[in-house]
C-alpha cells in the first residue's frame, strides 16, 4: 500500500504540480489549501505543510495536529531561515525543506520519517493500535518504498516560490467570537469576557494592530514602533510573536500576513465582536 499524504498549501501554482508529481512516485495526495481545513484532518500517513497560509501561521498549524496526533510532518516553506527551521522542529515538525526542491529530495524525506515512525511503532508494540494521523481506524500495513514506474519515468521537477497576491483572501470566521478589548491604559486584553494574558512585546504589537483595524502595518513599521527604530535582531522575532497572539487570542484569522507586505487586524466590527479602545 502506497503513502497518502495531506498537502497543506494555499499557492495551486505549486499543490497542482506537486501532487503530479508525488504521484509518480505512488504517493496519493489529498489536497487542502487553508491551515483551518488542514487542523481538521484527517492527517494521512505525512502532512506535507506550508508556512505561509492565507488564514493562520503554518507554525499554529504544526503545533496543533502535534497535539492531537502524532503523525509525521514536513514543513515546507519559502522561510529558509535558521529561525524558521529550528522553531519548526522545536514545535513537533519531523523535517523541514526549503523552496525550491525537488520531488525526489522531497520523496525521499517523506520515506524517511515514515520510515523512523514505523520503528518507533514497532519498538513500542502499545503504540501501535492507530496509524499515525488517524483517530479510530486500524494502522495500515507498513509502506515499502520503490523505484518511480518503470512505464512512467518521474521527472526532475523544482517547485520555486512564487509571487502572490498582496491581498489576503482569507475567509472570515463562520461566527462572532466575542469583541476584543484593547484597553491601553490597563494594558489588558480581552476576548469576549475572557481575560487573555500577554507579554509587553505581545501587547505592544496587538495595540498598533488595534489602532487601525483593517489597516496595514509593514514589518519595519511595527519593528521601528514595538521594538526599535534602531532595531537590528533578527526579524523572525515578530513572526514569533505574531505566531504567539494568534493562539492566545484563539481566533488566528483576527491578525492576517499580506505576505511581502506586513500584517493587519482583521476583526468583525458587528456589535459582539469589535475592537474597543477604553
Amino acid at each position: 500500500m502506497g503513502l497518502r499524504v495531506l498537502l497543506i498549501e494555499d499557492d495551486e501554482t505549486i499543490a497542482e504540480p506537486l501532487t503530479e508529481g508525488l504521484g509518480h512516485f505512488g504517493l496519493t495526495v489529498d489536497h487542502v489549501a487553508t491551515g483551518t481545513d488542514g487542523l481538521r484532518g484527517p492527517y494521512n500517513d505525512v502532512v506535507l505543510l506550508d508556512l505561509g497560509l492565507p488564514d493562520m501561521d503554518g507554525i499554529d498549524v504544526c503545533r496543533g495536529i502535534r497535539q492531537v496526533s502524532d503523525v509525521p510532518i514536513v514543513i515546507l516553506s519559502a522561510r529558509g531561515e535558521e529561525a524558521d527551521r529550528v522553531l519548526g522542529l522545536e514545535l513537533g515538525a519531523d523535517d523541514y525543506l526549503a523552496k525550491p526542491f525537488s520531488v525526489r529530495e522531497l520523496v525521499a524525506r517523506v520515506r524517511a520519517v515514515t520510515r523512523r515512525t514505523q520503528r518507533t511503532h514497532q519498538g513500542f508494540p502499545e503504540a501501535t493500535g492507530l496509524a499515525p494521523g488517524t483517530r479510530g481506524t486500524p494502522e495500515p500495513p507498513p509502506y515499502e518504498p520503490g523505484p518511480a514506474p518503470a512505464h512512467e519515468p518521474a521527472p526532475a521537477l523544482s517547485y520555486e516560490p512564487h509571487a502572490t497576491p498582496s491581498h489576503d483572501p482569507a475567509p472570515d470566521p463562520p461566527h462572532d467570537p466575542g469583541p476584543l478589548v484593547v484597553d491601553r491604559r490597563t494594558r489588558q486584553v480581552w476576548v469576549g469576557d475572557a481575560p487573555v494574558l500577554l507579554t509587553p512585546k505581545e501587547f505592544d504589537l496587538l495595540a498598533l494592530l488595534s489602532e487601525d483595524p483593517g489597516a496595514v502595518y509593514s514589518r519595519q513599521q511595527i519593528l521601528d514602533r514595538v521594538w526599535d527604530p534602531h532595531y537590528d535582531g533578527p526579524t523572525k522575532t515578530l513572526d514569533v510573536h505574531v505566531a504567539a497572539l494568534r493562539r492566545k487570542l484563539g481566533h488566528p484569522a483576527w491578525i492576517r500576513t499580506l505576505r511581502g507586505v506586513g500584517f493587519r487586524l482583521s476583526v468583525h466590527t458587528g456589535p459582539t465582536a469589535q475592537v474597543a479602545s477604553p
